[in-house]
């Protein structure tokens, strides 16, 4: 007996070392990468692309798409509103994947496409998902169609457009994001032709935006419209030279209190006029009025791409012109489940990196574990909590911890959730990214059974005994039975039901038993969570006893 039980002890501190036949030994579960990110299951300025490395990262979400791009910052006259989803007039991201599919999703204007443009994936995009190539017939430009040139339609079918037939239009602010080719003088970028009626008499009614010895020049005839119905013409013209083959951001702004015009590139103001008698701040006000069948044309006899055009009924704050929104973003996995309750969290290893693209320069640089901070001030910071219930786990509080290092809190439970906070960089035009989350744990594995059970019937009742459990961490016994084989949630038993807590006891009576039916017996040991949930080990052999009537022990 003494050799059977320094044998078992024996074999157990091998298995204990070795983790080969109950799995003892840490173990990995990777999160993202070639698994992907379903169980990044909340994300908040977050987004899912796959053209940074060979799977799916993660990384902030590009502005423009919605009010947290813009803030209401203050204009070289003074303050203006804040633009957000309310004050959308127009808003057409170009987010589509297909060209066709473009649309106004504010709902006021309709959107028809030329054949000739095609929509590019967010590889090209300034900001969301996609954005708007316009070509020409000599040229491959990024998606390569070589098609001919053609324009974008969009048309008032609302009475609550701002452009709709007869409307008067106050304040008013027009967006968008241009990333011209060659920048040729007279590519038109946007227009809109319509007619007016004064006193019977009709005119062309024009806003032209078009390229003018590399810099865009705006010319509005008859837009601003004199109580004397008499033409009245207003250019304005950036000073700032607009680069080829890199991304601007245009804005331009009417204030009908002032009559200010305010024409801004990439955030800093290039031009102001005012559409008043007297040309400058101050006396009559020419307010616009819309014309009668009129639209706007998009990039008629332009090369390149268009995203983010947005017109909006406020004079508006600086449009944000970075491309990652400030607030940067989160992202927070779902309750993860290691398998094990009380189970010990050692390590989490991070991979991911940054990528960044200036003119032609790509530069992605790519690391594993560490503090995950780039020489740009871009960043990511890591949180980390566990419990033994996934829907108690907003009751625990989160740990910051740095990839690849020792978690030195004793994080411990069956269900572990990551959360990462993801910052941009300085200057709003890098976002770190996370490549795969690899979490290091030491399941804590149930004790092991009991030896040695065996069953002695008597009258009404069995005799169960057993050598106790060679692991010192059992807390206790559970004896299962039932009358049935392999159904181990038996009833009917003085004792309670199946199983029975037999707490430390290595021997029990089963008592209130039918006299001549078959009962199956096994027994397994457990121990405690951190959570006081009972953790249950294998089964014991099944053993057998029939009691009978007139049986003595």
């Amino acid at each position: 007996m003494k050799k059977d039980t320094v044998f078992i002890h024996s074999l157990y501190i091998f298995l204990l070392i070795s983790g080969s036949a109950y799995g003892i030994g840490e173990k990995t579960l990777v999160l993202g990468g070639e698994s992907g990110w379903k169980a990044a299951e909340y994300r908040q300025g977050v987004a899912e692309v796959t053209f940074i490395r060979p799977h799916p990262v993660l990384t902030i979400s590009t502005a423009g798409s919605g009010a947290a791009g813009y803030s209401a910052a203050a204009g070289v006259s003074g303050n203006f509103n804040a633009m957000s989803d309310p004050a959308f007039d127009l808003s057409i991201s170009f987010d589509e994947k297909t060209a066709g599919g473009f649309k106004d999703s504010a709902g006021n204007y309709s959107v028809a496409v030329s054949p000739d443009i095609e929509a590019v994936d967010r590889r090209f995009a300034r900001a969301g998902n996609g954005a708007a190539l316009f070509s020409s017939a000599n040229v491959t430009v990024l998606a390569g169609s070589g098609a001919a040139a053609g324009p974008l339609v969009i048309e008032p079918v609302s009475r609550g457009a701002l452009f709709a037939a007869g409307n008067h239009i106050r304040d008013f602010t027009v967006e968008f994001w241009l990333y011209p080719l060659n920048l040729e003088n007279g590519e038109q970028i946007l227009s809109w032709i319509s007619t007016k009626t004064v006193n019977g008499k009709y005119s062309a009614q024009k806003i032209v935006c078009a390229t003018s010895k590399n810099r865009l020049q705006w010319t509005f005839s008859n837009f601003f419209a004199p109580a004397d119905g008499s033409n009245f013409n207003i250019i304005i013209t950036g000073d700032s030279h607009v680069v080829p083959k890199a991304w601007s951001h245009h804005l331009l702004r009417f204030d009908a209190t002032t009559g200010m015009i305010e024409y801004l590139v990439d955030g800093h103001s290039e031009a102001i006029v005012y559409a008043a008698k007297s040309g400058r701040e101050g006396g009559e006000v020419y307010t616009p009025a819309a014309g009668s069948g009129g639209v706007f044309i998009i990039g008629e006899r332009f090369m390149g791409l268009i995203d983010e055009l947005k017109i909006h009924n406020v004079c508006a704050g600086r449009s944000s012109f970075q491309k990652y929104t400030p607030s940067g973003g989160r992202m927070e996995t779902n309750a993860v489940d290691l398998g094990n309750v009380n189970t010990s969290v050692l390590r989490i290893d991070v991979s991911g990196g940054r990528k960044s693209v200036k003119g032609k320069k790509i530069d992605n640089e790519f690391r594993e574990n560490g503090r995950f901070r780039f020489s740009d001030d871009s960043e990511m910071q890591f949180f980390i909590r566990a419990g033994d219930h996934p829907y108690r786990l907003n009751e625990k509080k989160w740990i910051v911890f740095t990839p690849g290092t020792d978690i030195i809190d004793d994080i411990r439970g069956r269900y572990v959730q990551i959360a990462v906070d993801f910052y941009p960089s300085s200057d709003g035009e890098t976002s770190p990214y996370l490549d795969e989350l690899r979490v290091v744990f030491l399941p804590d594995e149930a004790p092991l059974p009991p030896g040695n059970l065996t069953a002695v019937a008597i009258d009404g009742a069995v005799l169960l005994k057993w050598k106790q459990s060679p692991d010192r961490k059992a807390e206790g016994y559970l004896v299962y039975y039932s009358s049935v084989r392999d159904e181990l949630f038996g009833e009917g038993a003085l004792s309670g039901p199946s199983p029975i807590d037999v707490g430390k006891n290595v021997s029990f009576f089963v008592d209130g038993l039918n006299n001549g039916t078959l009962y199956y017996f096994r027994v397994a040991a457990y121990d405690f969570s951190e959570e006081a949930e009972p953790n249950v080990g294998e089964f014991s052999r099944e053993v057998t006893a029939r009691p009978l009537k007139g049986l003595m022990p």
